[in-house]
């Protein structure tokens, strides 16, 4: 859900306080920090998925059904975790979206129930102008 313009204003304001009050504990914070995070969130996906991997295989040997399950499970947790991880992360030299530095000139996504209302709206103006 977007910011309203009052809040993305309110954030601005902090942010440029923290920079005022403390630049090395706000620069600090800025990507690098968010990018370190989730490289080593993806990092830890696919030691799970390893993991997984190992449980499978001795469920297997074992002749547990339950224990494959579980490795299968955990297989598909870190995949899971790791994709998601791994398209969140911001590139090297890119700022986090909403950064103290970040422009705000792109437009807004909306949201598809936004466009729908938005398209009905124009459809009952349309027609009740007629």
């Amino acid at each position: 859900m977007p910011l309203s313009e009052h809040e993305q204003r309110m954030l601005e304001q902090m942010e440029r306080a923290l920079y005022a009050e403390d630049p090395k504990f706000a620069s600090a914070l800025e990507g690098s920090g968010l990018r370190t995070y989730t490289r080593r969130r993806v990092y830890q996906a696919v030691v799970g998925f390893l993991v997984g991997i190992a449980l499978l295989m001795a469920g297997m040997v074992a002749q547990q059904i339950w224990v494959s399950v579980v490795g299968f499970l955990v297989m598909l947790g870190c995949a899971v975790l790791a994709v998601t991880g791994w398209r969140k992360a911001p590139k090297p030299g890119e700022q986090a979206v909403g950064g103290p530095h970040a422009r705000h000139q792109a437009r807004p996504k909306r949201s598809m129930m936004d466009r729908i209302e938005q398209r009905w709206q124009r459809r009952r103006d349309e027609q009740g102008g007629r």
